[in-house]
């Protein structure tokens, strides 16, 4: 391999090369980079993070199947949901897929952090990692227990929120679930609106909170348009990245280590590319074999997600109706003048947290509701007004995988979520759907919806299932396909450092080895949070 890197042009030497500049590879940038003596490359794929698409709330509706700021990756033939490909959407800008997901601020309960702990990361307990939350978040709200000011990332209250939303958390209490100001507080339980990375009415993506401000230092160097083909080692130690800049073959040196952020799908994919995987499935696409780890695109998590959709003639419903062609230029000069209104909101204002039986240790399911008919991401459209509910399961038992579909690092790589491959899944599904209608039967909501899209009601349990299985797909948190721990299996150990080679480390969310209950976002902000501290301390 040396040789092979020798034939092309040389990108310099640094003293940590990042692949990925989405959420944890802005953050590792930034932190990294506070040390003036440190040197910092960062290689992202897609390029810089320009389109208004980005910056305005709104506009993440526009990113279900947008290219090129969307990877739109597919999932192989799913056996569990009728062997439909599921679509899986992935950001290719700065700010990866903080800069096109919905802004949800999320941490996830601390008993996922405890249970991390248990199960040998040792170091990541929910007392380890609560500081890291802290030191990441400015929240509009000031300081408490919970929450700090002072920080990069921009947690604020929505400034715009529709009045449908209103109605729903109404339709909410009539059938007596609990209301919830703060899901990263106290409690998860309860329906409320969710806070948002945003900063002054726009979106505060991990580029903008971090690796901008970074980009000023001069011991920062940011390639975009830059795909990494794979990691580059001197015998069993890491040593550099090569990589394709615009068509151009070339290569980087990293002095101390590699830090792999492409997350929890090219993560694994570039470690296999570089031989560092499972040995026959690499000796099968021609790789040489570096470090044989049977685990790497292994434990493969991913929020399953169903939706309830229906039609409703409120003229404050977003879609393609003549009450909100009205409304939309108003509202574009609202936001370009004040960053007000309409085009600030994030779609999927509120929602909650819930248990399917009270007898569950805590909840297990999360809802979404949208003043508007998103269907299939957004890719299906439907004239007229609507609304929708989206339930997934918080900690879902199914495991899948991310494998090489070619020894191309131009291919996408094969990934299998396995969904409801364990039957557990799915109960609790249609569990939460059943909350779902309950709550679209309440006085509030069938004051305003309409005609129900693709399942009659009442539906039977038969019918609900094969809607499930019909319909069903992301959310958009896969993790844990280079998973972290202390037994000789893990792929990386509690420090993300990739098992069986040096110089070398994972950070971001393929190292979670249990999906967290709630949006990843501020999680993966969360890890590499800490991980930047470890590679300081050593």
């Amino acid at each position: 391999m040396a040789d092979h890197k020798n034939k092309r042009e040389s990108a310099g030497e640094f003293d940590y090369v990042i692949v990925g500049a989405g959420s944890a590879g802005c953050t590792l940038a930034a932190r990294l980079s506070e040390d003036a003596s440190v040197s910092v490359c960062v290689l992202e794929a897609g390029g810089p993070d320009t389109n208004p698409l980005i910056h305005a709330p709104i506009g993440f509706a526009f990113f279900g199947d947008k290219a090129p700021l969307n990877w739109r990756f597919e999932t192989v033939p799913q056996k569990h949901l009728n062997n439909r490909n599921g679509h899986q959407p992935r950001g290719r800008t700065l700010g990866g897929s903080s800069s096109i997901n919905a802004m949800i601020y999320i941490r996830g309960s601390r008993a996922d952090y405890d249970r991390w702990a248990a199960h040998g990361a040792t170091g990541w307990s929910w007392d380890d990692v609560f500081p890291y939350f802290l030191k990441a978040e400015d929240n509009g709200r000031g300081s408490d227990a919970h929450h700090a000011i002072g920080g990069p990332l921009t947690v604020s209250d929505l400034r715009y929120k529709n009045p449908l939303s209103d109605v729903f958390l109404e339709a909410a209490g009539e059938i007596q679930l609990p209301s919830n100001r703060d899901f990263n507080g106290d409690t998860q339980d309860g329906m409320g609106y969710y806070q948002v990375t945003q900063r002054d009415g726009q979106r505060c993506s991990a580029a903008r909170a971090y690796l901008h401000p970074a980009m000023e230092r001069p011991n920062v160097t940011v390639i975009t348009d830059a795909h990494t083909e794979r990691v580059l080692f001197d015998e069993k130690r890491a040593n550099g990245v090569q990589f394709v800049h615009m068509g151009a073959p070339k290569s980087v040196t990293a002095k101390r280590e590699v830090l792999l952020s492409a997350g929890a799908f090219q993560s694994p994919q570039i470690l296999q590319l570089s031989g560092v995987g499972p040995a026959a499935h690499l000796r099968a696409h021609g790789i040489e074999v570096i470090a044989d780890r049977a685990q790497v695109g292994e434990n493969l998590q991913d929020h399953l997600d169903w939706a309830a959709l229906y039609k409703a003639k409120s003229p404050d419903s977003i879609g393609m109706h003549m009450g909100m062609a009205m409304r939309a230029l108003p509202a574009l000069n609202a936001y370009r003048k004040r960053h007000e209104g309409l085009f600030t909101t994030n779609i999927a204002e509120c929602g909650g947290f819930l248990k399917t039986d009270p007898s569950e240790p805590e909840t297990d399911i999360q809802l979404h509701f949208l003043p508007a008919i998103v269907d299939d991401h957004g890719r299906k459209k439907h004239l007229g007004g609507g609304i929708s509910c989206h339930v997934c399961v918080l900690r879902p038992k199914s495991r899948g995988t991310v494998r090489l579909a070619s020894a191309d690092p131009m291919a996408a790589p094969a990934i299998d979520p396995n969904f409801l491959s364990d039957e557990d899944d799915l109960k609790r599904l249609k569990k939460g759907a059943r909350i779902v209608e309950r709550i679209f039967d309440a006085p509030a909501m069938k004051a305003i919806r309409g005609k129900r899209l693709y399942l009659d009601e009442p539906a039977d349990d038969a019918a609900l299932e094969a809607d499930i299985r019909n319909r069903s797909d992301t959310i958009y948190h896969p993790v844990g396909t280079c998973r972290m721990g202390s037994d000789t299996d893990a792929v990386v150990d509690p420090q993300c450092r990739v098992n069986g080679v040096e110089g070398l480390r994972v950070i971001d969310a393929s190292i979670m080895p249990y999906l967290i209950s709630g949006n990843t976002n501020a999680p993966t902000i969360m890890i590499a949070e800490k991980a930047a501290d470890m590679i300081k301390q050593n």
